[in-house]
This record gives C-alpha cells, sequence and structure tokens, in this order.
C-alpha cells in the first residue's frame, strides 16, 4: 500500500522532499500540498498530479492523506503539527518543531495525552554514514572516555535575510541535536562568544563568525564554530577527541582530482548536496514506520530539548554569560 503524503509548504526544502518522495524512496506518493502563494502552489500541483489546499487544516483533515510533512514558515509549525496529532495522523516536521521550547512542551503535552508517538523531527544527521559511524565506534568503548568535541558548520555564503541569531536557532541547532544523540548524554551549560574580528562577508546583522560552547552532563567540552560566509563551500565538520584516540568526519566526496601539481578533494556546495543520502534515509524509515503505526526517529522530546538548548545559547549570546540549560523531567512515552 502507498502511503498518501501531504506536504504543507512548498519552499525550497518542501520541493526538495517531495521530489525524494515521488522519485527516490518507496512506498509513498505526495497527494496534496498546501501553501500560502496559493497561484505556485496551484501550478505545482497540477504539475505532480496532486491536490492543492488553499486551507492546511483541510489537508490535514483530508481523507486523501494518510501523513503530514511540515515545511512550512518556522513559525506556523507548532500549528500544523498539533492539528496533525488531533486528526490522529503521523507527522514530519522539519526543524524547529516550535518556535520556543513551550511551543515544544505543548506538542510533547499533546502525544503524552494520546500515549503515542506522532511526530518525527527533521534531524537528519542521525542518518549520516559518517554521523552513525562515529556513534557506533564510541559504543565499543575501545577510545576511552570522550574528552572534547571540536565542531565547524560552515556555509559558503548566506544572503541578507540571514541574521546573528539564525547562527544558533536555524544552523548550530543540527549539531545541538546530532551530538546529544552522538554522545547520548544532555548539556549543563551553554556560552557564546562573538569575537571581535569578523569577515568582511557579513552584513550589519550578523555577526559572522561565531563560537559556541556547550558542556555535558559528564563534563564533555564541545566547542561548535559557525560562519556562513566562509566562501570555499558548505563544511561540515565533528572531531571526537577520547583518552585514547579520535574520530571524526571525512569529506564525504569519494574522489579527488590530481591536476597542474594539485591534488584536491571538492566540497560540497551545499546542505542538498552534503546530506543528500541522509535526507534519502530519513525519509524512507519514517515512510516505513508510518506503515508499521512505529515511529523511531528524532521524537517531539527530541525537539524539544533542541529547543531549550538553543534558547540557552541565545540567551548567552545576548548576556555574555554562562547560562545553565534546565530541562523538565522527560515523559515515560519518550523513555
Amino acid at each position: 500500500m502507498e502511503l498518501k503524503i501531504g506536504v504543507i509548504g512548498i519552499g525550497a526544502m518542501g520541493r526538495d522532499h517531495v521530489e525524494r518522495i515521488n522519485e527516490r524512496v518507496n512506498g509513498a506518493n505526495v497527494t496534496a500540498i498546501s501553501d500560502i502563494n496559493k497561484d505556485v502552489a496551484t501550478a505545482y500541483a497540477k504539475e505532480i498530479n496532486a491536490t492543492f489546499f488553499e486551507n492546511a487544516e483541510d489537508l490535514i483533515a483530508s481523507e486523501d492523506v494518510d501523513a503530514v510533512l511540515v515545511t512550512s514558515w518556522d513559525p506556523t509549525h507548532e500549528g500544523y503539527v498539533l492539528e496533525t496529532i488531533k486528526h490522529n495522523k503521523h507527522v514530519f516536521c522539519e526543524k524547529p518543531l516550535a518556535l520556543e521550547s513551550s511551543g515544544c512542551t505543548n506538542i510533547v503535552n499533546a502525544e503524552v495525552e494520546k500515549n503515542k508517538r506522532f511526530v518525527q523531527v527533521g534531524f537528519m544527521r542521525r542518518y549520516d554514514r559518517g554521523y552513525e559511524e562515529i556513534k557506533r565506534e564510541l559504543q565499543t568503548g575501545s577510545l576511552g572516555e570522550t574528552l572534547l568535541v571540536h565542531c565547524t558548520h560552515r556555509n559558503e555564503y548566506v544572503d541578507e535575510s540571514y541574521n546573528t541569531p539564525m547562527a544558533v536557532e536555524n544552523t548550530a541547532v543540527h549539531e545541538v541535536d546530532a551530538l546529544r544523540w552522538l554522545l547520548e548524554e544532555d548539556f549543563v551549560t551553554a556560552e557564546v562568544r562573538l569575537p571581535k574580528k569578523q569577515t568582511t562577508r557579513t552584513h550589519p546583522d550578523l555577526h559572522d563568525p561565531q563560537l559556541i560552547l556547550l558542556e555535558t552532563e559528564s563534563g564533555t567540552v564541545i566547542d561548535l564554530e559557525v560562519f556562513v560566509n566562509c566562501q570555499f563551500g558548505y563544511d561540515i565538520n565533528c572531531k571526537v577527541v577520547c583518552e585514547q584516540g579520535e574520530i571524526g568526519l571525512t569529506n564525504p566526496t569519494y574522489y579527488s582530482v590530481k591536476t597542474e601539481r594539485k591534488d584536491s578533494t571538492r566540497v560540497p556546495s551545499d546542505w542538498k548536496e552534503r546530506f543528500i543520502s541522509a535526507y534519502d534515509r530519513e525519509l524512507q524509515l519514517w515512510i516505513d514506520g508510518v506503515k508499521q503505526d512505529h515511529i523511531t526517529g528524532p521524537s517531539a522530546w527530541d525537539g524539544y530539548m533542541a529547543s531549550v538548548t538553543t534558547n540557552a545559547c541565545s540567551e548567552a549570546r545576548d548576556s555574555g554569560k554562562i547560562v545553565d540549560i534546565k530541562f523538565e523531567s522527560k515523559p515515560e512515552l519518550y523513555k
């Protein structure tokens, strides 16, 4: 049986997922879309042989939609996810799950009330081969205790709509979730340093680069460089320093070029290129989970934990202080 998927929001991410569901993964098809741009969405619905719903709530309620994928404007996520839970349908929501941790709490409470997981959050790093292999190696214990983690999240460039807070809330959030999953522990403090020296490629509303410091429950210290105008490509790095060795990501480009006395390896251009396999695997496993009525990917609780952490990072950035990170108790549903 093919699942009938309704997609809310057909910007770059939404269209990328539509193509993925219709052309690269198995067991599902996009049957409905909704977007605030009616003319564009109507034409796109016709192109992919789907039904256009002007009202996203009508899409969610439709009998022609088995599960919902939310890739709309960030402030709308909470409402659409809650509406989907109300209709007892599974929902995949791109990050952030909600703008504030209180919104994530509302979603968690809605699932707890029904005693069932309906939500998966789009943290695709967990499905990347490199991160998965690092996690497996750490779980063997062969490298001893984890001491430090060094990360970079670099974009080739961003436009002037990207501002200082987005470096934490829209960019570093991926590392926040991936590292919590990788190390299997939560964070207790956050600090954000804004170096006086910035790239000349930035603009007045963006401090670039930024340095985020996190400490985990066991005392592991993480430094994360966010540099979104690095000019040379989309560069994601993670190195875990342990008592008896180091393990880290390698550039996932599977070839190098030798020419003109140079040996070079290409740097990916953007997130779609770097994580295409992770996105494909993420959606395939979500579809399989919906069919089995058993979702195992990043949960609403994971979305809440990421939100609390990024909120603390934002507070640390604005105050210039080290901020304690405090969470609610985890409900039994997510244990």
